[in-house]
Order: C-alpha cells, then sequence, then structure tokens
C-alpha cells in the first residue's frame, strides 16, 4: 500500500497514474469473526467489549464488479452499527451477509466467515468497475452507506424503498475500516476539500441520517419557524440535527445530559437547552414497566418556558424507549414525530389518546437515498454543516474507539485513521478552512 499512500500525499499525481497503480491482492482491515458470535453469551451489553471481538488483520482483495468502485481510505469513523456488530447485537451481522450471498453471484463475495466492517469513508478512487463513467482513479471522494441493487421497481421513487437495500460495512462486507474498501459507484460523492481526511470522513452516515429525518419531505419536512425537539442534542446524529435546525431557520429546543454538552450546543448557536441531569426526568419506575406521565407534563412545561408557551413541531427522535412516550405526548397537535435508531431499546410505548385524539404523525426514518445523502454532503461542503469530529484513532486502536462510543464516552463522531498517517492531512481549500476553522474544531478534544 506504500506507493499508493505516496501518491496520494504527493497531491498531485495525476489520474492516469493510479490508475496504473498495482493494488495488493490482501489489505489491512477491522473486521469480526463468524465463529466467535457466541463469544459475549450471557455477558451483559454494557460489559461487552468490542476491543475483545474487533481483529485489526490482513484480507483478500474481492473481486470487483460492474457498477462497483475500489477507494483507498484516509480515514472512516466509528457509528452504532459498528458497536452493534462487535457485540452480535441485536443479532448477528453475519446473518445479513448470508442472506446477501444467497441473492446473486456478486452477492455471494459477501458471504464469508469474516466481516470487514465500517460505514463512513474518505479516500481516493484507485479503480472503477464496467460500467462506471462518472468516477475515475484519483478522484478524492467520501462515501455514503446506502447500498442498493435497484433491479426492482420499488426503489425507482425512493431507493430507500429498494427491497436490496443494505447498509454498507454493516449489511454487507468490505466496508470502511480498513486501507482499501469496495463501493457501489453511486455511493460515491465529492470530498469536501476544506476538510482533512478524518474531519471529511466523519459526517457521512449521521449528518446523512439526520438530513432525511429531519428536512427531508421524507422525514419531518421542516420549515422555518418550527420548533424542533432534539433528542441528545450534542451527540452523532443531534449534533447534525441542531446544525440543520439552525441553518434552517427552525427553533431547536435541545436537550443534553450534563452542563459541557449544553454548552456545547449553546457554542453551535442554539439558544434553548433543557439539561436533564438537572431536570432529573423520570419517564419510567424503577424496574421500567411503568411510564409516568408527570414525568411529561414537566417535560412539556418546560418546552414551554422557553419556546414562550408554544408546542413542539417536530421531534427529532432516536433513543427510543426511554424517550418515546415522552416524545408522542409534547408534541403539538398535528406535529411530527420522526424515529429512528431506538439506541435506549426498540420496544416503544405511548399513550395513543395523545396521537390518535391530536392528529399527530410518527414517521420513521432510516438512512437516506443518494439524492438525499449528496445534498447533505453539498451543505458540509458550502461550509454550512460543519462535522462534529471531537478526536481520532488508528485503525489499530478500532476496537478502543468502539468501546468509547459504546460507553457513550465520546462527543460528537469518533474518527479512525486508515492509510493516513497523522491528522491534519487532505486539505485543498485552505481559504473556505479558515473561514470555518471554529465551527470545524467546536468538538475537537471534548
Amino acid at each position: 500500500m506504500q506507493n499508493i499512500l505516496d501518491a496520494i500525499l504527493a497531491g498531485d499525481t495525476p489520474g492516469e497514474e493510479f490508475a496504473n497503480l498495482e493494488i495488493p491482492d490482501h489489505y489491512r482491515a477491522a473486521t469480526v469473526h463468524k465463529d466467535e458470535v457466541d463469544m459475549f453469551e450471557g455477558v451483559a451489553t454494557k460489559e461487552k467489549d468490542p476491543r475483545k471481538s474487533l481483529h485489526v488483520e490482513d484480507v483478500a482483495l474481492p473481486e470487483l464488479g460492474p457498477g462497483e468502485a475500489f477507494v483507498a481510505v484516509m480515514a472512516s469513523a466509528i457509528n452504532y452499527n459498528t458497536v452493534w456488530t462487535s457485540i452480535f447485537e441485536p443479532v448477528s451481522t453475519f446473518g445479513f451477509l448470508e442472506r446477501y450471498g444467497k441473492e446473486s453471484e456478486l452477492g455471494a463475495r459477501h458471504n464469508l466467515d469474516y466481516h470487514v466492517v465500517g460505514s463512513d469513508l474518505s479516500g481516493v478512487v484507485l479503480k472503477v468497475g464496467p460500467g462506471v463513467t462518472k468516477w475515475k482513479p484519483g478522484d478524492r471522494v467520501v462515501a455514503h452507506c446506502l447500498s442498493v441493487e435497484l433491479e426492482a421497481p420499488d426503489g425507482h421513487n425512493d431507493t430507500m424503498m429498494d427491497p436490496s437495500q443494505r447498509i454498507w460495512g454493516f449489511e454487507t462486507n468490505f466496508g470502511g475500516l480498513a486501507d482499501v474498501a469496495m463501493v457501489k459507484a453511486n455511493q460515491l460523492m465529492p470530498k469536501p476539500e476544506h476538510l482533512t481526511w478524518e474531519e471529511a470522513a466523519s459526517p457521512g452516515l449521521v449528518n446523512c441520517t439526520a438530513y432525511r429525518q429531519l428536512v427531508s419531505a421524507n422525514g419531518g419536512n421542516m420549515k422555518q419557524g418550527d420548533n424542533v425537539l432534539i433528542w441528545g442534542a450534542s451527540g452523532g446524529l443531534g449534533g447534525f440535527a441542531t446544525q440543520y435546525a439552525l441553518n434552517g431557520g427552525a427553533n431547536p429546543v435541545c436537550v443534553v445530559s450534563n452542563e459541557e454538552k449544553a454548552k456545547i450546543v449553546r457554542n453551535m448557536g442554539a439558544e434553548m437547552v433543557i439539561n436533564r441531569s438537572e431536570m432529573d426526568f423520570k419517564f419510567w419506575n424503577e424496574d421500567g414497566t411503568q411510564q409516568n406521565p408527570k414525568e411529561w407534563l414537566r417535560l412539556g412545561k418546560a418546552i414551554r418556558e422557553l419556546t414562550g408557551g408554544e408546542d413542539i413541531d417536530i421531534v427529532f427522535e432516536h433513543p427510543g424507549r426511554e424517550t418515546f412516550g415522552a416524545s408522542v405526548f409534547v408534541t403539538r397537535k398535528g406535529g411530527t414525530i420522526t424515529t429512528c435508531a431506538s439506541t435506549s431499546g426498540y420496544m416503544h410505548e405511548y399513550d395513543n389518546r395523545y396521537l390518535w385524539m391530536n392528529l399527530k404523525k410518527i414517521i420513521s426514518s432510516h438512512f437516506a437515498n443518494y439524492r438525499e445523502s449528496w445534498e447533505a454532503n453539498r451543505l458540509i461542503a458550502q461550509g454550512k454543516i460543519h462535522p462534529t469530529l471531537s478526536r481520532s484513532y488508528t485503525l489499530e486502536e478500532v476496537g478502543q474507539a468502539a468501546l468509547d462510543v459504546h460507553h457513550n464516552k465520546h462527543q460528537g463522531k469518533v474518527g479512525v485513521l486508515c492509510l493516513a498517517p497523522e491528522e491534519g492531512l487532505g486539505v485543498l481549500d485552505e481559504e473556505k478552512r479558515a473561514a470555518h476553522i471554529d465551527k470545524i474544531n467546536l468538538f475537537r478534544g471534548i
């Protein structure tokens, strides 16, 4: 890989030289192993340690198919789906790979006894398969994580509806936590050139997810002046939702867990903040079997005190079970609850009277289609939305990086350097970077 890295670091290597570079038949990657899926059996979720299950090892380069590309990965990032993969919850991802393997000859390449993980990347195109015309070797790119086949009619209005829709690096193999990744060409987007490799890699999954869930007509369809309740407003998803609310003229009501996180969202420009640790909400009783509507009322009162008596138009919901009943309750009549992820539990409970009799809507949202992803990346490139990178690890430290996210010891996004030998590389537009440097560095070191 050294010749490839040298060509990238040179900064002026022409595309034809990249096309002539030899790609090794093996490459370094972060993997989980099929024969270890039971290694945490009987262990509590929080005690499951990704450092034990994530391996950094050499794996074989797959065969490149039509419409696909090999990308030299300079940097990637950690998402909750990598944590879930590494602790084999709620299911082993090898089931996803097995189903993909039965779908076609090309799908069979993914059905291996190891899984290369990771759903973000920034890097340089090394080679493209037959039929790829938009991208060529040498192009500097980021990748979104939607993998689709589009052979059925269902996905041709919204590609998220493709029956073969998968999340790359989670439900497919050959993900981004590696020195080389294999992606479909329609996952690629231009790298924002005022950002470093690790900064450019970090928004991908969460930025696109937040865009669809809050801004897109497929999600919240947010408009100017909307009051938007954002749970975990300084986190991976919430940090982008807060930016989209501010950038789109809405009024974010940011829920955070401590004063340090409150300071982050205020520095982003948010004025209405609810600190959960100060309010000490008890939405559920101690054994988690019954909710307390009086606590929903207390949340609603806190919101009205901030908004001048107005209720919430859109709830940006991703914690799930812990908060969903409260989210439904505090939404205004005719308002919308958009939901994804459910990091505190998938089995939601709410009082349907407050939904049904008040004509509220629950809208499910999952990642984003190519157009939505392109628009989200375009806003990053324009400097209107910024990465939320707090720190970076090396690929060899990927287990620790995943553990930090698993235990919520991070803010924003955690990056991973792959081929990049150090942080701070890859910037081509220094003027734009200088204009936005404070926002780019807002989460750094936190």
